[in-house]
């Protein structure tokens, strides 16, 4: 991915350092923001999206669900994939560039999908932690993976996380990384739309395996948002060769089914919560392949 050189975003909180616990972090300045950005298409689609299916579906995903399970895994945690790495200072400073810039281009994504139906996008803030951290879900460690909070509008990632998704599950690459980041920036614009307020308003009165359907689907729907960021992504010109490959295989790597399968040798259909890999690849391929939130319905069929 073609990132260095670009703006970067100045919605980044630092707690790296700092006593667990302690104080909010300090905000990190970089170089002055650009507003908006020249991605195509519409929300008018979401919106539609939301008030058919809140009406008609259940949908969305609870804060508890989404620190416990992630962005990205409760079958990571259960791996045990440990506390990972102390990075270096020199591969911090390069990490903390890369997340800030990454989020520059999903702001500038969604800012502009937003603004196209007349909405103003609330950016969401990304926290950088080290080891474990607390946050409106409360507390969580580098073993539960990046994840969005929907209580307060966050994304906590400890970037040591980076080094466990290559070295460990096999998904290399600056693209795969970025993914991360646009999968956990759906979670917030399902947020913002209405989509996980009102999965935690009904998920009480759903079975645990009813639950779970639920939310691959929610995870799905993430997926496909990531998608629809990397299609405009690509329209700039910013993507290099193999960038999509590493999206995909990230995708794949982190399947209910192939973490399972890694895990215990076998796996259990009823307890998937993210989706499988297939189903993971297949969603964030349609949102690239369209760059249409329309086409991000997995709410209704089969997915």
């Amino acid at each position: 991915m073609r990132w260095k050189g670009r703006r970067q975003s100045s919605n980044i909180e630092d707690r790296r350092g700092r006593s667990f616990g302690r104080g909010r972090g300090t905000r990190i300045s970089t170089r002055p923001r650009r507003i908006g950005g020249k991605s195509g298409g519409g929300i008018s689609a979401i919106v539609l999206l939301v008030i058919g299916y809140i009406v008609l579906k259940y949908m969305g995903i609870d804060p508890a669900i989404l620190l416990s399970e992630g962005g990205l895994s409760p079958s990571i945690e259960r791996i045990d994939p440990g506390g990972g790495e102390q990075l270096s200072p020199q591969r911090q400073d390069e990490m903390t560039q890369f997340v800030a810039t990454v989020l520059a281009e999903t702001e500038d994504t969604w800012g502009g999908l937003f603004s196209a139906s007349g909405v103003r996008y609330n950016e969401p803030t990304l926290v950088l932690f080290e080891g474990r951290v607390s946050s409106a879900c409360g507390l969580a460690s580098v073993a539960s993976g990046p994840f969005y909070c929907p209580g307060d509008q966050k994304i906590y990632i400890d970037l040591a996380f980076y080094d466990e998704l290559a070295n460990r599950f096999g998904a290399a690459g600056d693209f795969a990384q970025a993914y991360v980041i646009a999968h956990e920036v759906g979670h917030h614009v399902q947020n913002l739309i209405g989509v996980l307020p009102e999965f935690n308003r009904i998920r009480g009165g759903l079975s645990r395996t009813e639950e779970n359907r639920m939310s691959v689907r929610v995870e799905l729907q993430a997926d496909c948002f990531a998608g629809i960021w990397a299609h405009y992504t690509a329209q700039k010109g910013l993507l290099e060769s193999g960038d999509l490959e590493e999206a995909l295989n990230a995708a794949h790597q982190i399947g209910d089914d192939t973490l399972q399968r890694r895990a215990q040798g076998y796996v259990v259909p009823d307890s998937f919560n993210h989706g499988t890999s297939e189903q993971r690849k297949k969603w964030f391929s349609r949102g690239f392949e369209s760059g249409r939130t329309a086409d991000c319905d997995t709410f209704e069929g089969e997915v």
